[in-house]
């Protein structure tokens, strides 16, 4: 049994995500009935199978943006098999979040930098806005935002003022209505005031959504074929990408209302079992819609009952009010598209752009206008590798900052007495540089840089003691700071080579330039061995250990 909880929320999320699908389904391209098929797979097995009890998941501006610029290309690509190539690209992104989640990455795909995820969001608000402007006054649009900008002179000009009166009036009541009144949905009410009013005869020529086809989808089988194949999966991983960081932030915030715990890697499963079956019925990708969550959260839905409830609610209303809805006008679809796109932009993170540090907004700023008059696929790669390579140097600096170059106990902390008096001895002409933990690719310049400021030495200590991994890169740096040592005569000892990082010491070539007698045990022993080979005298200082 439902209770009443899950009753009440499930039903209000149907109500709210009714004018959306609608929505979502006509500015993608496909149809106002693909909105809704994709708003019912994705709700019910996203919530049947999904980690994340109160969520409520369909169509949203994000998912909605990228697969309208996936049915534009591949309809250009291929007219007669271009939707059934798109829908083909939806099941193939919902096989790649199942993938996902069966290989425990949830945790990681929430790990995309603040600035990328805020930039492409308001780049795709952005979007959603400029190409339904002209929509809103009844002028045929763009798919192309770019294009759509440009078009603006002539929309203004060629405005319907009848499809005017409706969208603008859909887009004033949005912004007005109570948020005290959240029971009855703003999109909804919209929806069915401007509907009613648009049947009266001084609108009787506005553009409407027309023909739903009714009773049950039909199958759309798969087509691909080896040309389209890089396209396809391109696109598929942008889809599987996008809807799943989208859903997992929508857990986030669920989690915070119901202090819960969700599943991330059975949410990827869960979504991605919905939008395979959402592409195999013609239905719209979908991803966890922070909106309808919160609305379910706020009326008591607790567990997944909830969530498919409200795709059962929204089958039952296509089965018996589709008529209705095609009266619907695109203008007042447009309205609520509208204010959803102005809802997706992240206005907090921009009224702080100016306080916050300049390298996050920039990048916030590159990635948003990339989103907009560029793509999708090229922005977030982008953000995500400039992010990356910033977070890469400020942790390769902070690292070298824990490793240790130095002649005495002043600058290697952790010298024994035995072994600082054995230094200070030999008159700074020994030279240790301590290295220690993960020595990656990132540190390569870092480590040449700190080096060169050394070179009045004639032994150099290396010591590997506390180092847990070594890459290539980074090895070969060293091998070339050897090299410059060898090659000005100094001599050069190998301290604590780990078995682990042998390997990559062969790779780099370090073991062929350093032999087995100039590799030691402990620091101690190589302390020794300098001392001995810098004796004027036959006989060796203290003996603090031996060679191995």
């Amino acid at each position: 049994m439902i209770n009443r909880g899950d009753f009440f929320g499930g039903l209000t999320a149907a109500v709210v995500a009714l004018p959306l699908a609608l929505a979502f389904g006509v500015a993608s391209g496909a149809g106002a009935a693909a909105g809704l098929y994709g708003a019912i797979a994705v709700g019910f097995f996203a919530a049947l199978f999904g980690g994340t009890p109160s969520q409520v998941s369909g169509p949203t501006g994000p998912m909605t943006v990228v697969m309208a610029a996936v049915i534009t290309n591949a309809i250009s690509t291929n007219p007669d098999q271009g939707l059934a190539i798109a829908f083909t690209t939806v099941s193939l992104a919902g096989l790649l979040q199942i993938a996902a989640g069966k290989l425990r990455l949830g945790r990681y795909l929430v790990m995309v930098p603040f600035p990328v995820v805020s930039g492409f969001m308001s780049g795709i608000g952005v979007i959603i806005i400029l190409l339904q402007l002209a929509p809103l006054v009844g002028v045929g649009g763009e798919a192309n935002p770019l294009r759509a900008l440009l078009m603006l002179p002539n929309v203004l000009t060629s405005a319907q003022w009848d499809a005017a009166i409706l969208g603008l009036g859909t887009l004033v009541l949005l912004f007005v209505w109570p948020k005290r009144f959240h029971v009855l949905p703003a999109p909804l009410v919209a929806l069915i005031a401007f509907a009613c009013i648009s049947l009266g005869s001084p609108f009787d020529a506005v553009a409407r959504i027309g023909e739903i086809p009714r009773g049950l989808p039909d199958l759309v089988l798969p087509h691909l074929s080896i040309d389209l194949l890089p396209t396809v999966i391109g696109s598929a991983f942008l889809l599987a990408a996008l809807g799943s960081i989208d859903s997992l932030l929508t857990s986030l915030v669920a989690d915070n209302l119901t202090r819960t715990q969700h599943d991330s890697d059975k949410e990827l499963v869960g979504q991605g079992i919905g939008n395979f079956v959402a592409g195999l019925i013609g239905g719209l990708p979908g991803a966890g819609a922070t909106m309808r969550t919160l609305v379910n959260v706020r009326l008591g839905g607790r567990s997944p009952k909830s969530g498919m409830l409200h795709s059962v609610v929204l089958a039952v209303l296509m089965l018996g009010a589709a008529p209705l809805a095609e009266a619907i006008p695109l203008a007042v679809l447009a309205g609520i598209l509208l204010k959803t796109g102005f809802d997706i932009i992240d206005w907090s993170f921009l009224k702080r752009v100016t306080r916050i540090p300049l390298f996050s907004s920039s990048l916030m700023l590159v990635v948003f206008s990339i989103t907009v008059f560029v793509d999708l696929i090229t922005a977030v790669a982008i953000g995500v590798f400039v992010a990356n390579l910033e977070t890469l140097y400020r942790l390769s600096e902070a690292h070298l900052q824990t490793m240790k170059i130095g002649r005495s106990k002043d600058e290697i902390s952790d010298l024994t007495d035995q072994e600082s008096e054995a230094l200070d001895a030999l008159e700074g002409r020994v030279l240790i540089y301590q290295l220690n933990g993960f020595m990656s690719y990132g540190l390569s310049r870092g480590i040449a840089r700190h080096f060169s400021q050394f070179s009045d030495h004639d032994v150099l200590i290396v010591d590997f003691t506390s180092v847990d991994h070594l890459d290539l890169s980074a090895g070969l740096t060293l091998m070339e700071m050897i090299e410059d040592a060898v090659r000005a005569d100094h001599s050069v000892l190998l301290v604590g080579v780990q078995p682990r990082i042998e390997r990559e010491m062969h790779a780099a070539g370090i073991y062929e330039q350093i032999p087995e007698t100039d590799r030691f045990a402990v620091r101690s022993q190589a302390i020794t061995e300098a001392a001995n080979r810098l004796s004027d005298k036959p006989s060796a200082p203290q003996d603090f250990g031996s060679a191995v």
